[in-house]
């Protein structure tokens, strides 16, 4: 069976991390495994039992854990789904599906339907922005309202800094380990404020992951015409990957009158001071909207 990790070792550390993570959340947390046409997906269910439904997704090339973890001051209002995404790590299938055409939107599809939702809200950071695009664009009508935070699927930074600030040092740290590689590529990544463990993490899976390099589709205003759902995007002008200088120019002119933008001077990884802002923008927005 083909796999995204290059050693059961590593697969295990990874993981141990994982859980180690879990231990952060207050809520109790239920794990299903649910089948999808795609495979098995781990979704990890907590928070508020008779809260409306918001599903989570998480960052690409990154355990859900991590991305989640900065949502959750949502977990006293909301029941939080987040699906470990199919073909990424966590704990579902290893099976890598194309974020180029319908094949997320029919994950996501499979998902609620397991659960009874017909719509709902839909929070996603980075590539999980990108997810949720695609079921903007195939299946709009699932959609509620959705909150994407530094969000894949709109426009891409410079592919000469990326190289330069992230590609490199990651060729270096795997041939070495080179903790000065590493810090580097989480001082880029964090605007300076990355976590000790988040960095540790992200540097198991550049060590012991084959990585996601096909990003989501960028979105078209021809593939958005039937979304009308309120839609807020955070970004980040420091973020390497999804510049939000870019991110706003590009957003005009695809989600309309429903947008609500909000620019942050961050990096792709929020520090602790822009997601207690951010945590403030969403509950504002899901208020309004849902």
């Amino acid at each position: 069976m083909k796999t995204i990790y290059k050693s059961p070792e590593g697969k295990e550390r990874i993981l141990g991390q994982y859980e180690e993570y879990l231990t952060q959340f207050d809520s109790l947390i239920k794990r299903d495994y649910v089948t999808t046409r795609f495979g098995s997906t781990h979704v990890l269910v907590m928070g508020k039992e008779n809260g409306k439904p918001l599903f989570i997704f998480q960052g690409g090339n990154c355990i859900n854990p991590v991305t989640l973890s900065w949502f959750k001051g949502l977990l006293g209002e909301y029941k939080v789904y987040a699906p470990d995404t199919i073909g990424h790590p966590g704990y579902s299938d290893e099976t890598r599906i194309s974020a180029s055409d319908e094949s997320f939107a029919q994950w996501i599809a499979d998902l609620m339907d397991h659960y009874g939702i017909e719509k709902c809200a839909f929070i996603g950071p980075s590539y999980g922005g990108g997810i949720i695009l695609r079921l903007a664009a195939f299946m709009p009508e699932r959609i509620h309202c959705a909150v994407l935070v530094a969000p894949a699927g709109i426009g891409l930074g410079s592919k000469l800094k990326m190289i330069k600030e992230i590609l490199v040092p990651m060729v270096v740290y795997r041939i070495n380990g080179s903790a000065q590689s590493l810090h580097k590529i989480a001082d880029v990544m964090s605007s300076n404020s990355m976590k000790q463990l988040d960095e540790s993490i992200i540097g198991n899976i550049f060590k012991h992951t084959t990585l996601e390099q096909d990003m989501p589709k960028l979105t078209t205003a021809e593939e958005l015409r039937d979304y009308s759902a309120p839609t807020l995007v955070i970004t980040g002008t420091e973020d390497v990957f999804f510049p939000g200088n870019k991110i706003s120019q590009k957003l005009q002119g695809i989600l309309g009158a429903e947008l609500e933008l909000k620019k942050y001077q961050m990096g792709h990884f929020p520090a602790p001071t822009h997601l207690e802002q951010i945590d403030t923008d969403i509950k504002e927005f899901l208020n309004k909207h849902y």
